[in-house]
């Protein structure tokens, strides 16, 4: 970062991404641990990412993506989508995330895309919705989760 840039603390929610997301600071670390790629913040409260389904990384006994994956994918788009909607000096943390398992994910259904929307945002709470999608459009699970938010 150049002397020009504020502190990534000092920036709302929406820039702190927005500087991850073209690489001004690193990525989270599970982002990096799983292989997310293309994580895009296209304006406040909406954010998605990408993965290549990796048998190798992701897959569990059956040869299915595990769900613990797909979960942290909507977990991540989700919270992410939240976050993008703080002020300067906000934070926030998850209160719940409830997934729901539509189809099976597996090398074959290409890069799977986790979309992230904040339905409401309040003052003190927030609801956010994912969607994971296959590279045919298809949906792979859904989620809901609410954020507390703190000043």
């Amino acid at each position: 970062m150049n002397q020009t840039q504020p502190p990534v603390a000092a920036l709302d929610g929406l820039a702190q991404l927005r500087a991850m997301a073209d690489g001004r600071v690193p990525p989270a670390p599970v982002a990096v641990t799983l292989g997310m790629q293309d994580f895009v913040v296209p304006e406040a409260g909406r954010v998605s990412v990408e993965l290549v389904p990796d048998p190798a990384r992701h897959d569990n006994p059956l040869g299915t993506v595990h769900g613990g994956v797909l979960s942290t994918l909507l977990d991540t788009v989700c919270g992410c989508a939240v976050h993008s909607t703080l002020a300067a000096g906000e934070t926030y943390t998850s209160l719940d995330l409830t997934v729901k398992f539509l189809r099976p994910a597996t090398a074959a259904s290409g890069v799977l895309r986790a979309e992230g929307t904040v339905l409401q945002r309040g003052r003190r709470t927030a609801l956010a919705e994912g969607r994971l999608t296959d590279a045919a459009g298809r949906l792979v699970a859904y989620a809901t989760s609410s954020c507390m938010i703190f000043a």
